[in-house]
């Protein structure tokens, strides 16, 4: 009985940690599609006027945002940068990853790969000046610049991702494909790299959402270009007198919507990923 009251009580306060949770994702949610909807005139300074419903729901916010962002071309730009990103991320950094990983009891690997993780604790602050003075200099301070440092600040992270994910898949595979007269290249593409799908897919939504919010990097590096990512344009709905937040909403829920989509799909990728009866 003793065991049966404290299960009880367990799930009693998952259930109510759940439920806090899910306001914190709720509450803001419901804030943003309601301004988004609302007009200018609806907002006012009391709380129940900014919580209320909109009179009339127009989509003529989302109209106008689309308008000052010049929607479709940052969104061409975002969509470019981020799955270029995504697409050198995984290509590269699952390849190091497996070579630093299999190789940690090698003293210069693991050197290289604990410097190379080192690099997270770098912040993009130090770096800000230096790099936009080097990429200038370089004929870099553009889009293609800007996938380049995307490729290498994620770098630390991804590599680990992809070294401790080797754990899982057992060296027997690659012995085996080695009697069979493989090559450690061909090793890698035909039965590693395609086993560590599910890591691609970890890999790919970690990335692709921190480079489709991020502003600084491209703010920093293509200033004074006329090619604008979808956070930069969003930048237009605030002056120095306030910020237009039904527009400035209105674009966020736009924007949030092909990256969600990606997300939908790539968690399918690292549920149904699994390794199968690799060895048996």
């Amino acid at each position: 009985m003793k065991q049966t009251s404290t299960v009880g009580k367990s799930n009693k306060t998952v259930m109510v940690l759940l439920i806090l949770g899910l306001s914190t994702i709720i509450f803001p949610l419901y804030m943003t599609v309601v301004i988004a909807f609302k007009q200018p005139s609806e907002m006012t300074n009391s709380i129940s006027g900014i919580l209320s419903l909109p009179k009339v729901w127009s989509l003529q916010n989302f109209k106008e945002a689309m308008e000052v962002t010049d929607f479709w071309n940052s969104l061409k730009n975002s969509l470019l940068i981020s799955g270029l990103t995504v697409g050198l991320s995984i290509l590269i950094h699952s390849l190091m990853g497996y070579t630093l990983g299999r190789n940690k009891s090698n003293k210069f690997y693991n050197f290289v790969y604990l410097f190379i993780v080192s690099g997270m604790f770098v912040p993009f602050a130090i770096l800000m000046m230096p790099l936009a003075k080097q990429t200038a200099e370089m004929g870099l301070a553009n889009w293609f610049g800007v996938i380049l440092l995307y490729v290498v600040f994620y770098m630390p992270m991804n590599i680990m991702l992809y070294s401790g994910y080797l754990v899982n898949i057992p060296l027997a595979l690659e012995e085996a494909a080695r009697v069979d007269g493989a090559s450690t290249w061909l090793t890698y593409w035909k039965i590693i790299f395609p086993i560590m799908k599910p890591m691609h897919a970890t890999v790919a939504v970690i990335t692709a959402l921190a480079v489709w919010n991020d502003v600084m990097t491209p703010l920093i590096i293509m200033a004074g270009s006329s090619e604008n990512t979808l956070p930069l344009a969003q930048l237009n709905f605030q002056s120095q007198f306030g910020t237009n937040y039904n527009l400035a909403f209105a674009s966020y829920l736009l924007s949030l919507i092909p990256i969600l989509v990606f997300y939908l799909i790539c968690q399918k990728q690292i549920l149904n990923g699994v390794v199968n009866g690799a060895v048996k």
